[in-house]
């Protein structure tokens, strides 16, 4: 399936892209349907309910808002919390929403929302179910699959399953990283190169501005998160960090015994002050998902505030580079925890921000590959374990991580030739057949590892 950089760079609404901003497109979906169907006269009710993973952690994921903003017509590329806490309060006094067609239809958000525990939907972990009821009849219903960094299927569309590159009508239709190399090497081109090709193939207009918009998202999220202080939502008490960070990064910034470290210590700030932001709920961009956000921002601020000749006109390539090896792991793999685990998320983040880093450090098609295989491949097995179900512990810390993991892969990479022995396809099969493996505990339902060691959270 061709994936854009759009389809992966998506500006989203905290603290999460499977779990918020899915919900609230599927949301939207049904309530198309739901305009463009004839429904019965007389009352009328809209209702959802909520499996596996989104039902244990709807509360702390904010999935239960985020689908009632969804009915109420909110989206995230243009969602605003205070205005949605307005309109919340709104709807808990009135009960109802008015279609576009004009129809007033019941939406009672004391109960519109069911958290089926203990069940889901055949498909995926992250399965919901939109109704419309008359009285006690259900009179339309559609089931939807958030799978991962916004992305959202029906029932349907995940039986057909996904195109293949083959199908697309791009000129460089790489379906694995071996068909990529080897389109590259024929071709001549780089990665990023195919990538831009691929797109304008696809009439994407103004690619560069739109690129850009979408990094200027992402560096706006980084200087608030930087410049914001106080304690995180949820009931964790989890205290932000990233301004303290670049208060003490700032002021010893020059100093003759400022350690050679301090570089990789803006680099976690820079991720942390992005997920941060994500935590409380704001606006970020989905890189691949919201609770992986900071590592590929973080990286492309680290290069262009850190690195001797870096260049903002590079930052194009770099995200067209993250595009293009994001799109074979969600291709092949999985970019959802609830599906695969962390080794998804920020595992996948990091393969994406290294491949990014090397190519703008002169890397080959082989080395950037490289780049993302060894950054992968030491995060697989990482679970999904969100205390409380929140996306702050250890999610924050884990971007900074993941940031650091991927700029050491690049730099390694460069020291060689590209030649490995473990490929980018094969660490990605493994990162798939481990996420299957692994216990659903493990897997962004707050069951297990971190989430239960710590009762008293």
């Amino acid at each position: 399936m061709f994936l854009s950089i759009f389809d992966i760079f998506k500006v989203s609404v905290g603290p999460s892209s499977s779990h918020t901003m899915g919900p609230m497109l599927a949301a939207g979906r049904f309530l198309d349907q739901v305009v463009g169907s004839e429904l019965p006269a007389g009352p009328l009710a809209l209702g959802c309910r909520l499996y596996g993973s989104l039902a244990y952690t709807g509360e702390g994921h904010g999935t239960v808002r985020a689908v009632l903003c969804g009915l109420m017509g909110m989206r995230p590329e243009s969602y605003d919390r205070e205005a949605a806490t307005i309109a919340l309060d709104e709807l808990a006094s009135n009960g109802a929403v008015r279609l576009r067609n004009g129809r007033v239809v019941g939406l009672d958000p004391r109960t519109a929302v069911a958290l089926a525990k203990g069940e889901r939907l055949p498909a995926h972990p992250n399965g919901m179910t939109f109704s419309v009821r008359a009285g006690n009849t259900e009179v339309l219903a559609e089931s939807y699959y958030s799978v991962g960094g916004g992305f959202v299927l029906t029932a349907a569309e995940m039986e057909a399953g996904p195109g293949k590159p083959q199908d697309q009508d791009v000129p460089y239709p790489f379906g694995t990283a071996v068909e990529m190399l080897a389109m590259g090497e024929d071709s001549g081109l780089s990665i990023a190169a195919m990538k831009r090709a691929n797109e304008v193939a696809r009439g994407t207009d103004d690619l560069d501005g739109r690129i850009v918009a979408i990094w200027d998202v992402m560096n706006r999220c980084i200087d608030r998160g930087l410049s914001t202080g106080g304690t995180l939502p949820g009931g964790l008490n989890v205290k932000r960090r990233a301004m303290g960070l670049n208060e003490k990064l700032t002021a010893r910034a020059g100093a003759n015994d400022a350690p050679l470290h301090s570089a990789v210590d803006w680099l976690q700030a820079y991720a942390m002050a992005v997920n941060e932001e994500n935590a409380a709920g704001g606006q970020v961009v989905t890189a691949p998902t919201n609770g992986a956000a900071g590592v590929i921002p973080a990286v492309i601020r680290y290069y262009l505030d850190l690195v001797p000749g870096a260049s903002p006109a590079r930052v194009p390539e770099m995200l067209l580079t993250a595009a293009a090896i994001g799109g074979l792991i969600k291709y092949n793999a999985s970019i959802s925890g609830a599906e695969v685990g962390c080794q998804g998320e920020v595992g996948s983040a990091s393969a994406m921000a290294a491949a990014a880093l090397c190519a703008v450090l002169g890397g080959t098609n082989a080395q950037i590959e490289n780049a993302a295989e060894i950054a992968l491949e030491h995060h697989l097995g990482m679970t999904c374990d969100p205390i409380r179900g929140l996306v702050q512990v250890p999610c924050i810390e884990r971007n900074g991580m993941g940031s650091v993991k991927a700029v050491a892969a690049a730099s390694l990479a460069m020291l060689g030739d590209g030649q490995h022995i473990v490929p980018l396809d094969a660490a990605i099969e493994t990162m798939r057949q481990t996420g299957r493996d692994m216990d659903e505990r493990y897997k962004e339902t707050s069951l297990g590892g971190l989430s239960v060691s710590l009762p008293e959270c």
